[in-house]
């Protein structure tokens, strides 16, 4: 059993939880996700790693309540405990085997749209440890569901928040936000990290394309199981077939093919769509056993 040690309310609907799992936060880096269960019975639910403690043992997890699972992961209390709680899963963000002194040449600018500003934190935190300056954008319809700014202020240069609305900071949205940087106040980046809706990775990526800077997206927000094996995250990433949760979760995202992704994330949802994508994908329709009958 996996302890909760700490919750907090970020927003509406979306919750912060520090838990007791010892070999997970050992070897677990930023990028990488875990698969929570909450009894035997439970769903497995896919969460990126938002933080960790080494020596405490602890590992940091931030979800939104979008269905039955996470529901009840938002009815737990502090001492309340997962039933399973696996990982480190999913590739390491590429900037923890890139060289410090390479990093130190590159101006990076991280892009964090709603819940994905969860896994966009521990990046930011990593390259502030390295000594490495980077921006961060934080970004959200409105400024209730802005999270983690002042966590994020404590380890980026500049933490700029943009809001649909113009609730709190700057007045649009994300992409908004980076011609403004380029345009208006002369910033030159030469790497975007973008973590978010999978539409909102869509056009930060085709504004970077369009700007000429490499860019970088998490496709965990459309994994199911975690393993590969259920088809789910399969996607087109130039003109290779990769699976978000053993590929992934990070991809070049000039490459990846998001209107593919979100097509076949709807037809997943229900029975006759997973039917058609097992008949449509054959053999690559899995990337791990490929023996699933889900």
């Amino acid at each position: 059993m996996y302890k909760i040690t700490r919750k907090e309310a970020l927003a509406e609907n979306i919750y912060l939880m520090d838990v007791v799992a010892p070999r997970v936060a050992k070897s677990c880096n930023p990028g990488q996700f875990v698969i929570v269960k909450l009894d035997e019975k439970g769903e497995r639910i896919p969460l990126t790693i938002c933080d960790f403690d080494r020596e405490a043992g602890t590992v940091t997890i931030v979800f939104q309540t979008v269905g039955a699972s996470t529901k009840m992961f938002a009815e737990l209390e502090v001492g309340d405990s997962f039933r399973d709680f696996t990982g480190p899963l999913g590739c390491k963000s590429e900037l923890i085997d890139t060289p410090v002194e390479e990093l130190k040449k590159k101006n990076i600018l991280f892009v964090a749209g709603g819940v994905g500003t969860a896994p966009v934190y521990p990046q930011v935190k990593f390259m502030k440890s390295i000594g490495c300056d980077v921006d961060c954008i934080i970004g959200a319809r409105n400024k209730s569901l802005i999270i983690l700014e002042d966590w994020m202020k404590k380890v980026a240069k500049n933490t700029y928040v943009a809001t649909d609305d113009g609730s709190y900071g700057f007045k649009g949205n994300v992409n908004d936000k980076i011609k403004d940087l380029v345009n208006n106040e002369g910033k030159k980046y030469d790497l975007v990290i973008a973590i978010g809706p999978v539409i909102m990775m869509k056009f930060v990526s085709i504004l970077t394309k369009e700007l000429g800077i490499p860019t970088i997206v998490s496709m965990n927000p459309i994994m199911v199981d975690g393993t590969g094996m259920c088809g789910a995250c399969r996607l087109t990433v130039g003109n290779e077939i990769k699976f978000a949760c053993v590929d992934g979760p990070e991809f070049d995202g000039h490459l990846v093919n998001f209107d593919e992704a979100m097509k076949r994330a709807r037809m997943y949802k229900t029975e006759e769509g997973r039917a058609q994508l097992r008949e449509i994908e054959g053999a690559t329709h899995h990337g791990g056993c490929g023996h699933c009958n889900d």
